[in-house]
This record gives structure tokens, sequence and C-alpha cells, in this order.
């Protein structure tokens, strides 16, 4: 796999990930027991941990990075002579 060709993959697994990591322990101010200010709904999230989904995010791109250059790398799934074949 070339550099761009992980920069690519990486760049779409992060945010596929991430997308599915958002929902992750969102609670509403509702659900808090907060109150809610005059004009803001009581649904919003509460103090949504971004830093802690984004480095979350982060790692399982990586790992999944990893994996698929393994796989790519060493032809784990005959992936050339399947691209090769007439």
């Amino acid at each position: 796999m070339t550099v761009l060709g992980g920069i690519v993959f990486f760049s779409i697994t992060w945010w596929l990930v991430f997308f599915a990591v958002l929902p992750w322990g969102v609670r509403s101010t509702e659900e808090a027991g907060v109150q809610a200010e005059r004009g803001i709904p009581s649904g919003i999230p509460h103090r949504p941990p971004l830093l802690k989904k984004v480095l979350i995010t982060t790692g399982i791109a990586l790992v999944l990075l990893v994996a698929f250059s393994v796989v790519v790398q060493y032809d784990l799934v005959g992936y050339r002579q399947f691209m090769e074949a007439p």
C-alpha cells in the first residue's frame, strides 16, 4: 500500500468510526438532572466527552489501518490474484 493509499484509508475509516463512536455515553441535560437554560432544548447533550471520543476513534482507525496494511502487504486474501484475473 502506498502512503497516499494509507492516508486515504485512514481518513475515511476515521470518519466512519467517529460517527459510530459519537453516540457512546451521551446524556441529555434532562438525563443528567441539570436545569436547562431558557430557550435551550432539554435533549441536547450535556458535556459530551469529544476529546475522549477523538482519541478512541484514532486508536480504532490506527488498528484497522495496520490490519489492512498487513493484509495487503502479505497478500493474505489473494487480492493480487483476484485483481489480475481476466
